[in-house]
């Protein structure tokens, strides 16, 4: 079939190199525009998807909006039997909606009707989900409010991070995509609408998250941690010579009680509101993550001291 594509983060790759494999015809690859980047944050950086579609030797569009009738009549052109979107950044309007022969899909990282919107790898950890999924389906003008044609479940471990979910649901999200456009090409792809109940939203991921408060439950701060790592990462404040903030990458649930914010021993078990957790990976201001045990014999961090 002739597919256009959409997206933007390595999240979007494993789908568009799929896509291409499968023997499909890529009309065209929409991304959002380069970002400044580099050091200086002064050079331009295309996306991963971007990237990709250069290697596979496809044509590239980077409009900032798909509102004017210009791009709208630009994407007609190209005519399409079907798009596939997976995290593209830019809402569809209508008539981009309608332009495909057979509409366009979307790969979304959720169990549908939870977790629609930006954030739901993130959220379905932060809120201590153990199962999410990749799904596939048709989009409205809605925010993933499309009726879904294929489901594939994930348990999502008691310590798996928002990144080894990620990973893991971009390798699902590619396969799954390419068996819904082998169905839609025999006519064999069925929609299903979401059920009306159990309706959530994962806004985006706010700063104002991200700062560990060690009074909450050990339970809620696991999940803080893991759903916010590797990016933007939940952190919290150490005594390292001087105030430093410690970014908190990876931990584990663990016995222990004292203190909130109080080191319980020598393998930074930290006790919280009500339980305890043990950090298994951090990471300094301007280092990389390292086990705890090997930031600990550079930190000097002791049981009695305090992560505030």
């Amino acid at each position: 079939m002739r597919v256009i594509f959409m997206g933007t983060p390595e999240f979007s790759v494993p789908t568009l190199r799929a896509i291409a494999g499968a023997g499909h015809e890529l009309a065209a690859v929409y991304t959002q525009p380069p970002r400044a980047g580099g050091r200086r944050g002064l050079e331009l950086t295309p996306s991963p998807v971007q990237r990709e579609a250069d290697r596979l030797g496809v044509e590239v569009r980077t409009p900032v909006s798909l509102k004017s009738e210009a791009e709208q009549e630009a994407f007609r052109a190209l005519r399409a039997d079907v798009a596939v979107v997976v995290a593209y950044g830019l809402l569809l309007p209508k008539p981009i909606l309608e332009a495909p022969r057979l509409g366009c899909l979307n790969g979304h990282a959720s169990l549908l009707p939870r977790w629609r919107g930006a954030a739901p790898i993130q959220r379905a950890i932060m809120a201590g989900d153990t199962e999410t999924g990749m799904m596939v389906m048709r989009m409205e003008e809605g925010l993933d409010t499309g009726p879904v044609a294929m489901v594939e479940k994930c348990p999502i471990g008691p310590d798996m991070t928002a990144g080894d979910l990620h990973d893991r649901l971009m390798v699902l999200g590619a396969a799954l995509i390419v068996q819904a456009l082998e169905r839609l090409e025999r006519n064999t792809l069925t929609f299903t609408t979401q059920a009306e109940v159990g309706v959530t939203y994962a806004k985006k991921i706010d700063k104002s998250e991200t700062r560990i408060d060690w009074l909450r439950p050990a339970g809620d701060l696991h999940n803080q941690i893991r759903g916010l790592s590797p990016f933007p990462g939940a952190w919290c404040e150490a005594e390292i010579g001087r105030v430093e903030r410690l970014k908190l990458l990876r931990s584990t649930l663990s016995q222990g009680a004292g203190e909130p914010g109080g080191i319980l021993d020598d393998r930074l078990t930290v006790a919280c509101g009500s339980g305890a957790i043990r950090l298994v990976e951090v990471q300094r201001a301007g280092g990389r993550p390292i086990a705890a045990q090997e930031f600990l014999r550079g930190a000097k961090l002791e049981k009695g001291m305090k992560l505030s």
